[in-house]
This record gives C-alpha cells, structure tokens and sequence, in this order.
C-alpha cells in the first residue's frame, strides 16, 4: 500500500512559530525550537521510509519566509493555500487520496512520531478507512486515512481540547471502520517544554 505523508508547517519564524511558548522562551527561542521539530519530523518522516513525503507549507513554498530554510532532498513541497486548517487539512488530504491509496496527516509538535511509530501506523491503517493517534491535551497528532470525508475537518474548533473526541464522532457517525493508536504527546504549552529531548532546548 503506498502511504502519502503529508506534514503541515508553518515558517519557522520569531513571532510567528510556537507563539504560546514565547512567555517562556521569547520570540527567537520559541522559533529555534520550531525550527528543530521541523527539521526532526522530516527526518523521521523520511526515515520512515513508508511513501512520498510531502511538506505542506504555510506560506506557499516560493514565499521569502522559507528563504534561509533548507529542505532536505527527497521531499515534495507544497503550499497549503487559503482558508482555516481544517480546510487546508481537507485540500491536502483529498488531493493526496487521488495519487496514494493512503495518506497520514501529522504536524511537527510531537516528537514521539519516530520512523517506527509511522511505519506501524501504515502498516496498521492497511486493514482500517482511518487511524487516529490522539494527544493528551484532546487533540490528535496523526489522522491517518484510506477515505475521504469533509466532515472531518469542517466546522472543527481547532487548537482545543474537543478535536480528538469529535473526530471519534464523526468517525463513528461516518461507519467508518478505524481505529486509535496510543495517546502521544505535542508541545504546545510552557507547561509541555519537560517532554522535549534536552539538546532541542
């Protein structure tokens, strides 16, 4: 089964990467540590080894905000256009289920998604239409999908502790047959900085 992934960023720009961490690592702390996350999802996902690796960027590829950054050979770079997350999530995730017959969503604030995490969870989502890897604050790290369906983005109240269990909804309400991987964990918070590996602060 060929596995598209698809990793959502932002530059990795002061003032604009990682803002809620700016009280407790200021605007240039927090957009060097967004910088990291970027660049070891990449690694991972390529690592993974599992499908075409692409970079959903925000903004667009060619914008000046992505000038001093490098993006290593192999992946396919993309921009994730107008609209809220749910409906550039949507825009990537239709378009990708055209080429590949699956296709893994995941950004890059969680540093539990090694080469080996991504690499069962295409292995498991062969068997399943979706897999979800939720986080502990009630949002997701990887939605992964064989199907298409809108409904899992729209109308969602993103960057709240809701996402998770209303993608189980409407999973369910779908009759999808998928499953959930293990809880993981994102950093988004001052509160979430223990959980990073000590040479990424």
């Amino acid at each position: 089964m060929t596995t598209r992934l698809l990793i959502f960023a932002k530059a990795p720009l002061p003032g604009q990467a990682k803002t809620r961490l700016i009280p407790a690592l200021g605007a240039e702390g927090a957009a060097r540590l967004a910088h990291t996350m970027l660049n070891s999802t990449l690694a991972h996902a390529l690592a993974a080894d599992i499908g075409p690796v692409e970079l959903c960027m925000s903004p667009a590829p060619t914008h000046s905000d992505w000038r001093a950054f490098h993006l290593p050979a192999g992946l396919e770079p993309s921009g994730q256009g107008e609209g809220n997350l749910g409906a550039r999530m949507a825009r990537a995730a239709r378009r990708g289920l055209t080429q590949n017959e699956a296709v893994l969503l995941v950004g890059t604030d969680c540093p539990q998604l090694c080469p080996a995490l991504l690499q069962r969870a295409a292995t498991r989502l062969a068997g399943y239409d979706a897999l979800l890897h939720a986080t502990a604050d009630g949002g997701y790290a990887l939605l992964g999908q064989r199907r298409f369906s809108a409904a899992l983005f729209d109308n969602m109240p993103w960057s709240t502790d809701r996402v998770a269990e209303l993608t189980r909804q409407r999973l369910d309400a779908l009759g999808w047959h998928w499953c959930e991987g293990e809880t993981l964990q994102d950093i988004d918070e001052p509160g979430d900085l223990f959980l990073l590996p000590g040479r990424w602060l």
